[in-house]
């Protein structure tokens, strides 16, 4: 069994070594008040949330099981497991997120010393592509292109598990946070759940979103290396088309501008690499619509809501939004990349979840706030 472990699955191996203990103690070290720390839990915890798949389709239970050190070493017990039963045969069910409880142990560090510490996280993994069911995954990688992840039975799942949480928090009428967190696939389903709970019920749930996936050219255009003045350019003249085009259908701007109100006050935190393909255009989309503001002041604030896909689908008698429109946001952007390793490897590093439990000195970490209205 031991040949067979993928090291990086071992906490004890692979975890956020800065934060593990020494002198022979057994407790983390966890400072609520620190940003890298609830980055470092978070991450963690959706690491755990992979293996704990892994553990059950490789038959890794008690002693063998190496997903509970992810949780239980941050004083998270296993509450829920959320399965997607979408390919289920003959009862076996795909475990794609689950939810944890903070039960700290007698003397360990009251968890209400920051007011952003949980009292539960949702966490959702992401693509297994060495899975022997990897194409289960890769199915709602596709929806994610076609923006149709949000009628998926994962999807449904995964806001009923959150839904029945929250009520049952109301019942108990507890003061307590919930975070959301995921990684690539299942960035995107705490971002659709995030999103969901806030356009309707009003709620502001903390989100950590690690590499989220976001469809555009925007990939296509950076291959092309072009200046920062051309490509600041190119987004303005395609802002400028949006906004007209969003004069022509003004229902549909009217009805996304009324949603980025309601979804002001939520600020996801998205958690992105400069060379990731799969999220670049997270980074285009909230740092060119600050380029625009300062030339195009009132245009940009209408295109910032629109989409060609979604106006077009509009046209078609179908009124949708693009997932990455998102009014408010912090995006932490990292650049550190390993200079001696292929193309390759570092195009996978960069969409690597492990690179975001390490400490801040490993990382070049930008961070930057994007609220909406533009100022």
């Amino acid at each position: 069994m031991a040949s067979s472990i993928d090291l990086t699955d071992r906490f004890d191996v692979s975890g956020p070594t800065h934060m593990m203990p020494t002198g022979g103690s057994c407790a983390m070290k966890i400072d609520w008040e620190s940003e890298e720390h609830r980055r470092c839990v978070a991450a963690c915890i959706v690491k755990g949330t992979y293996i704990l798949e892994s553990d059950r389709s490789m038959c890794r239970v008690q002693a063998e099981a190496l997903a509970p050190a992810w949780w239980e070493s941050f004083h998270f017990r296993l509450m829920e497991v959320l399965k997607d039963d979408s390919f289920k045969h003959k009862g076996d069910k795909f475990i794609f997120g689950a939810i944890y409880e903070y039960a700290a142990p007698a003397g360990a560090p009251p968890r209400h010393g920051h007011p952003s510490a949980p009292q539960y996280v949702v966490a959702f993994r992401g693509t297994m592509l060495r899975h022997p069911k990897a194409i289960q995954d890769v199915f709602l990688d596709g929806k994610i292109v076609l923006n149709c992840l949000k009628g998926s039975n994962r999807s449904q799942r995964a806001h009923a598990a959150v839904d029945t949480l929250l009520a049952t928090i109301a019942k108990r009428k507890e003061s307590c946070v919930v975070w959301l967190a995921g990684h690539s696939l299942g960035a995107s389903l705490a971002l659709d759940v995030g999103r969901t709970m806030m356009e309707e019920q009003g709620l502001s749930l903390p989100t950590f979103l690690f590499n989220p996936p976001q469809v555009s050219l925007a990939p296509a255009i950076n291959l092309l290396q072009p200046t920062e003045v051309a490509k600041t350019d190119l987004y303005a003249v395609s802002h400028l088309f949006k906004a007209g085009l969003g004069l022509i259908h003004t229902p549909h701007r009217q009805r996304m501008e009324k949603l980025f109100e309601r979804l002001s006050p939520w600020a996801p935190k998205l958690y992105v690499h400069d060379k990731d393909f799969i999220c670049q255009g997270f980074i285009d989309y909230f740092e060119q619509r600050e380029q625009l503001e300062k030339r195009l002041r009132g245009a940009a604030k209408s295109a910032t809501t629109l989409s060609y896909r979604d106006m077009l689908l509009y046209m078609a008698g179908k009124d949708k939004e693009r997932p990455h429109l998102l009014p408010s946001a912090t995006l932490w952007k990292n650049s550190s990349m390993d200079s001696e390793a292929c193309w390759l490897t570092q195009r996978s590093n960069a969409h690597g979840l492990q690179q975001w439990w390490k400490s801040d000195r490993e990382l070049s970490l930008i961070p930057r706030d994007y609220k909406y209205p533009l100022a």
